[in-house]
């Protein structure tokens, strides 16, 4: 295992103005402008049409190489704009699909959601992009969702990059009592501009609020406040079983890729603490210790470690984080 640490490098970024508190979006985010062209695939799963919206973004000079991009669960692929940008600038080819139940795709009534079957909807985008190889990279449950895609079809992975994946423990194993999808549901629907912003200023960013995070808040929160509410809701109830219920962790040792973990020691995320005992609580989502076991779990695995940033590092130090992972990516492919 190698480890590198980034420290900061007090990097200015461009501020956007902030969005307004009362937007209102389509249950299939209607209404919110993505930064790059969106297609949709669709296909037919448990007796049902479903629609998965993705980008596919063309290199300036392309390399011969394809990245894949996952979204966490309170990301969506528009939210990687920046690194899309930063990967066709250096030659590849970015393919970032929103998941089915996500962002600007289906929100079935119902549907057996599983890791498995959103990386297998996944794969059959990627053959039906004609894309037989790609480094696929996964950032919050998107690593999650990028684990399992790779021990599912490790013949399709260049390489494995999780940046501040959650998943790195067993909530349930360790202590965080199970909550009832009829409950989540109810939590759900609660959700606001103002309940999301609290969260991520609370647990992903460490150096205080910008005003270019707010668009991302407006993206999830209009989605909720819109006339689809409820069935985002839903959706998002539903999707927090599959992540509370389905760990990758105990299957880390089976990677057979070589992995890059690119993680924001800061970071303190762990979905389901608020409901455990305060003495499980104070002990989850420690990334400085979660990161580090990770990489000795990986059988071929990198750390970079970030030393002042939280869980999303390619939002809050954009330039530290997509030089570190162009450099990485390049020496992967000498």
């Amino acid at each position: 295992m190698k480890t590198l640490v980034i420290a900061a490098a007090g990097l200015g970024l461009t501020l956007t103005a902030a969005s307004a508190q009362d937007a209102r979006y389509g249950a299939r985010l209607e209404g919110f402008e993505y930064p790059f062209k969106t297609e949709s695939y669709d296909f037919s799963a448990q007796k049902q049409p479903l629609s998965m919206t993705f980008m596919d973004v063309a290199a300036g000079e392309p390399n011969g190489q394809t990245v894949v991009l996952l979204h966490g669960k309170n990301f969506c692929a528009a939210t990687w704009e920046e690194t899309i940008t930063k990967l066709t600038g250096a030659g590849y080819r970015v393919i970032a699909p929103d998941q089915v139940g996500f962002c600007k795709s289906t929100k079935p009534e119902h549907y057996q959601y599983s890791f498995h079957a959103l990386a297998a909807n996944t794969k059959a985008l990627l053959d039906a992009r004609g894309i037989k190889k790609a480094t696929v990279i996964g950032h919050s449950m998107g690593g999650m969702l990028a684990t399992r895609f790779s021990l599912m079809y490790p013949e399709a992975v260049d390489r494995l990059v999780l940046v501040n994946p959650i998943g790195l423990e067993d909530w349930k194993a360790e202590g965080v009592p199970y909550q009832p999808i009829d409950e989540a549901l109810a939590g759900e629907k609660k959700t606001s501009f103002d309940s999301i912003k609290a969260y991520q200023e609370k647990f992903y960013y460490t150096a205080g609020w910008k005003p270019q995070y707010d668009r991302w808040v407006e993206m999830s929160a209009g989605m909720y406040a819109g006339e689809g509410g409820e069935l985002v809701a839903w959706n998002q109830a539903l999707t927090s079983d599959m992540v509370f219920t389905q760990p990758v962790v105990h299957e880390f040792n089976k990677l057979k890729v070589p992995t890059l973990l690119m993680i924001g020691t800061q970071d303190k995320t762990a979905p389901g603490a608020n409901r455990a005992p305060d003495d499980i609580a104070a002990k989850l989502g420690d990334y400085t210790k979660l990161g580090k076991a990770t990489a000795e779990a990986i059988p071929d695995a990198e750390l970079v470690e970030f030393d002042d940033l939280g869980h999303s590092p390619q939002i809050e130090d954009p330039q530290r984080f997509h030089t570190t992972l162009l450099e990485k990516l390049g020496a992967a492919g000498q």
